[in-house]
């Protein structure tokens, strides 16, 4: 069953290039409740053990140096079956293959440097969550 909350991130490259309030804008005007915001920087640590997943992928040492090199704004959102709905929002994991009108078509650099990340399960989402997050930030 689908639940109402995914995770994602804004990421270094739409943080440095001042994107933050557009893609939060993006998030409100289709219709997902911010339940908790964060702007943070990620030690190599935190970057390697949230993309620990990949650590066996060529890019993954890549990805980390990426992650930690400036910082994120981290968040939850709430919307009826939301993992889907946000991938949908974000589009294609490289710009150039991203349909119209989505965030990572508007604001991404690249596949490496995409703008945002967004949970790709309910299941990932409520442990990408709980990484990022306590119970006393989650609104």
């Amino acid at each position: 069953m689908a639940t109402n909350r995914t995770f994602t991130m804004i990421k270094p490259d739409a943080v440095k290039n001042g994107y933050m309030g557009q893609i939060i804008d993006r998030f409100i005007q289709n219709g997902f409740a911010i339940k908790a915001l964060k702007y943070t920087h990620l030690s190599k640590e935190q970057a390697q053990k949230f993309y620990e997943v990949h650590a066996e992928r060529p890019f993954y040492g890549e990805l980390v140096d990426f992650m930690c090199s400036g910082p994120i704004v981290a968040a939850i959102l709430e919307k009826d079956n939301a993992v889907n709905a946000f991938r949908t929002l974000i589009g294609a994991t490289d710009p150039a293959e991203a349909t119209e009108g989505t965030i990572r078509k508007d604001f991404a650099e690249s596949k490496a440097h995409n703008a945002v990340h967004g949970s790709d399960s309910d299941e990932n989402a409520a442990i990408e969550c709980a990484f990022h997050f306590s119970a006393n930030e989650i609104f």
